[in-house]
Formats: C-alpha cells, structure tokens, sequence
C-alpha cells in the first residue's frame, strides 16, 4: 500500500511539472513574439521611410524634367509661330513685286516689251533684276518652310516626350501615395505599442536596427537629421507648469534619433511625463535627454557613439503631437537644463 500511495504522489508531481511547462510555454512565446513585432515593425518604418523618401526624389525629379520638356516644347511652338509669319510676310512681298512687274508691263508679251523698250539691253537688266528679286523671296520662302517642318517636327517629338513624363509622374505618385499610406498605418501601430508601454511603465526592449554606416567627423551633431524647430528652451505655454525645460524638434513618428556626441546610456525609461525616454552622459559631465519616444534602441549601461541611434521619435507622455523632446543637464535628473541651442552651438552645431 506504502509503494503504491508513493508511486500515485511520484505521478501526481510529474503531471504537475508538465502542466506546469505547458502553462509557462505560451507566454514566453509570446513574450518573444511581442518583441520580435516591435522591433519588426520599427525596422519597417525606418524602411518605409527610406522608400518614401526614394519615391519622393523620384517624383520630384520626374515632375522637374516634365516642366523642363514642357517648356521646350512651348518655346518650339513659338519659334514655328515666329517661322509661320515670317512666312506669310515673304510671301506677301513676292506678292507685291509680282504686282508691280504686272502694272510695269509684266502682262504684255516678252517681244512686244522688247520692242517697246529703249533697248534690247536696258529689257534683259530689267529682266534679270525682277527673276533675281524673285528667285531671292522663292528660296526665302522654301528656306522658311523647311525650317517651319523641322520646327513642327521637334515641336511635336517635344510634347510627345513631356507628355509621356506626365503619364510615369503620374506612376510615380501612385507609388509614392502608395508609400505613405503603408507609412501611416505603420506609424499608427508603432505608436499604439509605445501607449501601451507608457502606460504600463514597462519598456519592450530595444529595437535593434540596421545602423547607417557614416562616420561623423565631428564631434557633436544635432540629434535628428531633418527637422523643424518648435517649442524652444525658455518658452511659456499651458502646456507646461514652468518653462520649456528643452528645444523641441518636429518631427513624424518613427523618425531615427540620433546621439549628438559620443557617452552612455545612463537611462531608459517608459512611463511618467516624458514617456519613452533615453538619458546620455557625455564625457564632459553633461547629459542629454531624448523623450517622448516611440521606441528606444539602445540599453541601459549601453555606449555610444556620435549620430547611433537611440531610439524613434513619437509622442508619447505628455505630448500633444509626434515630436522630439531634447534637453541638455547638468545631472541626469529634471530641473538642471540648460539651452540646448546655445550649449550646440559652443560645440560647433547650428540649429
């Protein structure tokens, strides 16, 4: 009885352990999946940025060399116009000299002007100047017609061609607005998964991107590289109890952001005023933040160079649009800013 109550307790601990295993399976997985789709989907619109971008190049390279054949097909019309009347004037004169050879005597047969004339060489001068006179206009004419054909003919491969750019612009702009739209809606979700985390307080993780292979040769950069100025340093609002603790750059979700200059990540943080934020040291003693992140893309205790990217811009915390918030501290915590502005510009930046 003994060896079987212990064989049946042997038996309820396996069984146990397996549900155990089964139960704690799932969710790992899908822990792992979770990560695998953030960082997935960052790495995406990076990518889709980048298409974007390429599209947008393409695009407006395309619309310039349409304006461009548009233009030469314009100044061939009014070149053939110019040709077409100097034309039509040729002729008017070649009209007029046959006119007055006509009142001059030109309608009396060749041997009765002969005979009516001083002499048999005062007729021939005559004659010879009105046959010059008119094969002179003649050749003008065929000369000015020939050129007329040649211009019609470009004038028609002109337009033709800009005609053809329209209709691969208009490709184009498909692609492109095709873009943008993958764009957004991946933007969106980047964005709904960085609420999520804010919220929770709890980062994903990093984002592990494909760096760009560029080597700064100086030291300090400002950390997006294409961006519009907002909120500065100093400035008041409703939006904040003091002042703007920072200079905002305006910038879309998921936009790269870059490390102004060579430290280490000292913070990584997800939740409270600033939501997804990256604080850096510098070896000057400085620190600089990044907040309001989407995603971040780097670890705490993590060293990093000038212009590695540290995480993608988006609004989260206290945020009313997609933006970066970058501040500039004496000590890694708020309160001690100083004007990122002028603390760039000491090292060389203009914003």
């Amino acid at each position: 009885m003994r060896s079987r109550r212990r064989r049946r307790s042997l038996l309820v601990m396996a069984l146990s352990c397996a549900l155990a295993v089964l139960a704690a399976g799932p969710t790992a997985a899908a822990g792992t999946g979770d990560a695998d789709r953030s960082g997935g989907l960052g790495a995406e619109v990076v990518r889709l940025y980048e298409e974007a971008s390429l599209a947008t190049q393409r695009y407006e390279a395309g619309r310039r060399e349409a304006e461009e054949q548009r233009g030469r097909a314009q100044r061939l019309e009014r070149l053939l116009d110019r040709e077409r009347r100097d034309i039509a004037v040729l002729q008017e004169d070649l009209g007029r000299i046959a006119r007055a050879q006509y009142r001059s005597g030109g309608g009396l047969p060749h041997t009765a002007q002969m005979l009516l004339a001083d002499s048999p060489e005062e007729l021939m001068r005559g004659q010879r100047a009105l046959w010059r006179a008119d094969l002179t206009v003649d050749n003008a004419v065929t000369r000015n017609r020939r050129a007329g054909s040649r211009l019609a003919a470009d004038e028609s491969k002109a337009e033709a061609a800009w005609q053809a750019l329209e209709r691969r612009n208009d490709e184009l702009a498909g692609i492109k607005r095709g873009i943008e739209r993958k764009l957004e809606e991946a933007q969106g979700t980047l964005q709904e998964q960085a609420d999520a985390s804010a919220a929770a307080g709890a980062c994903r993780g990093p984002v592990r991107l494909d760096q760009p292979e560029t080597t700064f040769t100086q030291p300090w950069i400002p950390p997006v590289e294409t961006y519009g100025l907002s909120a500065g340093f100093g400035s008041g609002g409703e939006r904040w109890a003091n002042r703007h603790t920072g200079q905002d750059f305006a910038v879309d979700i998921g936009t790269p952001v870059r490390a102004v200059g060579r430290g280490r990540v000292v913070k990584v943080s997800c939740g409270g005023p600033y939501g997804i934020e990256v604080v850096v040291r510098h070896a000057s003693g400085y620190y600089t933040q990044y907040a309001h992140l989407a995603a971040v893309t780097v670890e705490q205790g993590e060293r990093v160079s000038t212009g590695q990217w540290v995480g993608q811009s988006g609004t989260t915390g206290n945020s009313t649009g997609p933006h970066l918030h970058f501040e500039v501290r004496l000590t890694p915590q708020a309160g001690s800013g100083v004007d990122p502005r002028e603390w760039l510009a000491e090292r060389g930046v203009e914003l």
